[in-house]
């Protein structure tokens, strides 16, 4: 039999729709198993959300933060220690050459969509590994993983120049993964066996491979939690957590 697809508006650039969300969805009483992080923007030009926040990183990144934080009582509630509930966070190769800047999180000294892109895929990467920290030293029955699709073929590149859009388009097949390849390893993440009970990790091409060093940053991984947590309006429980 399969099983009946409802859908929820969420608009991750609105910290007030994701209230929203969360509070429709929580009044189901649906449990909670697999929450995939998937929305996103790349390279668009300098704008903000209708919160304020520079777009790469309020949609991206912020949007992710509170939603997660937000139904981390469900997924908790909703795994179990044979069946752990899963969290996927999908980021981007292009972490690799983000830099995180904690006293200008939102750009605003100099814009660079590249720069802001990359930022946000890194804090991602962040998050992942100190919520798995977290989940870690709680004793939940949630695993926490980040994903890399791979350059795959979608509208995101709507924002880049013409000259790479007609290069794009002369070496798609031959370079770019299809949608349906690029979602392979967050498919995999989200139901494989071989990921069960394991978080915590940055996977590639269904692999655990090594993220940038940067990420690893147990010290950034906690500012950048702490600063979040301010920038959304939310308690910092991690804060009474090593």
């Amino acid at each position: 039999l399969l099983s009946p697809v409802e859908f929820l508006y969420c608009d991750l650039a609105s910290m007030k729709s994701i209230r929203q969300f969360v509070r429709q969805f929580k009044a189901k009483n649906y449990p909670l198993h697999v929450l995939v992080n998937n929305a996103g923007v790349m390279l668009v030009p300098e704008r903000k959300t209708e919160d304020g926040f520079e777009e790469h990183f309020g949609l991206n990144y912020l949007g992710h933060f509170l939603l997660t934080n937000l139904l981390l009582d469900t997924l908790k509630q909703s795994g179990t220690h044979s069946h752990n509930a899963r969290i996927i966070t999908v980021s981007s190769a292009t972490h690799y050459v983000g830099k995180l800047h904690l006293n200008d999180l939102q750009s605003r000294c100099s814009y660079s969509p590249h720069g802001a892109y990359a930022q946000s895929k890194l804090a991602l990467v962040l998050f992942t590994y100190r919520l798995q920290h977290l989940l870690t030293a709680n004793g939940s029955h949630v695993t926490a993983n980040v994903v890399d699709p791979g350059v795959v073929d979608t509208e995101l590149y709507k924002h880049v120049f013409w000259v790479v859009k007609v290069v794009k388009w002369m070496t798609a097949w031959l370079f770019f993964k299809t949608p349906e390849e690029g979602a392979s390893t967050t498919i995999y993440a989200a139901v494989s066996p071989k990921v069960e009970g394991a978080g915590g990790c940055y996977l590639y091409n269904e692999e655990r491979t090594k993220s940038a060093d940067l990420a690893y940053d147990e010290e950034l991984q906690r500012r950048l939690w702490t600063e979040s947590c301010k920038m959304v309006g939310i308690s910092d429980e991690a804060s009474r957590l090593p």
